[in-house]
């Protein structure tokens, strides 16, 4: 079915939802039915996979190799939002996803945003009321916080499905490990490198450069649709000079058209860095890319 826009598709959909179910539609989780997970985009169904298992069948919202900030929702997707026993989401990142989430209202909700313990792209909290400006969404790149995330999952998993409950701790505690293993890879193989700044396609590595003394400068800002003015560029330029980096990271979403231009003026690399946004290949999973995205790193700043 094609994808409407969201003002037309919303309110249709949600009068056929209402129309069409009875007291007892949808999946509940209650008695013998198993539960069915909807998360908004790729690593949240990374972690709900990992904590679930077999226990409880997960999909997303978002398609594999879509764009999950503009996200459009089908009249189909909606309607599976409403009837789905868990959603997980987190609110701010995907204003489709948030509008549809309050007009259906699913048996259970899990807003991860609070958990996650976003902040502003200047690295201030939004909880203190430090912040200056919009939360950077990008959550996931930072192991750490995506395992406060994965305590969250598990916690509100295992009050709905207490009888799985035991299996949903023992997942998490796993995963937990996993997401350890790979903050302290990404400590040791940064801890020493030759250069500290990264020029990439758009400023979704606030939470990865803040964590691993790291800094970022993005062709475009936290949304990845915006086209830079040419004072940024300029900057760009001067960045790249002054800090003698030697390669731009471009992503297989983002036209990397500005980023390969301004990388042959200058006579230096591109590389792909991956923001984790979708997964493009079914082969790989959250920490495979990760793990690729350091490679990549520590090529680029000459890690030792």
């Amino acid at each position: 079915m094609a994808v409407l826009r969201r003002s037309l598709a919303l309110p249709v959909v949600l009068a056929l939802t209402l129309s069409a179910c009875g007291p007892t539609a949808g999946v509940s989780g209650d008695g013998d039915a198993p539960l069915d997970a909807l998360a908004s985009f790729y690593p949240l169904q990374f972690v709900v996979q990992a904590i679930a298992g077999d226990a409880v069948d997960v999909g997303s919202v978002t398609p594999p190799g879509a764009e999950p900030h503009n996200l459009e929702l089908s009249p189909a997707m909606v309607s599976d939002l409403a009837e789905a026993s868990v959603v997980v989401y987190a609110s701010g990142f995907q204003p489709a996803v948030d509008e549809a989430v309050i007009q259906v209202s699913p048996d259970h909700v899990i807003d991860v945003a609070g958990s996650a313990n976003l902040q502003t792209a200047d690295g201030s909290s939004l909880d203190d009321g430090s912040g200056t400006g919009s939360a950077d969404p990008h959550f996931w790149l930072d192991p750490q916080r995506l395992a406060a995330v994965a305590e969250q999952v598990q916690t509100t998993l295992s009050e709905i499905d207490p009888d799985n409950a035991a299996t949903y701790g023992a997942n998490a505690d796993q995963l937990t490990q996993e997401l350890s293993a790979l903050d302290e890879e990404y400590r040791t193989g940064l801890a020493a490198c030759a250069r500290d700044t990264i020029v990439v396609s758009h400023e979704a590595y606030g939470y990865l450069v803040t964590n691993y003394g790291l800094e970022q400068m993005g062709i475009a800002g936290i949304d990845p649709e915006a086209e830079p003015a040419p004072a940024r560029v300029a900057k760009i330029q001067r960045v790249i000079e002054g800090e003698d980096v030697t390669t731009i990271f471009t992503e297989s979403l983002v036209n990397p058209k500005v980023a390969e231009t301004i990388a042959a003026d200058l006579g230096i690399q591109t590389a792909v860095l991956d923001p984790l946004e979708t997964l493009a290949d079914p082969s790989s999973d959250y920490l495979t890319v990760m793990r690729s995205n350091l490679t990549a790193l520590q090529e680029a700043l000459g890690c030792e």
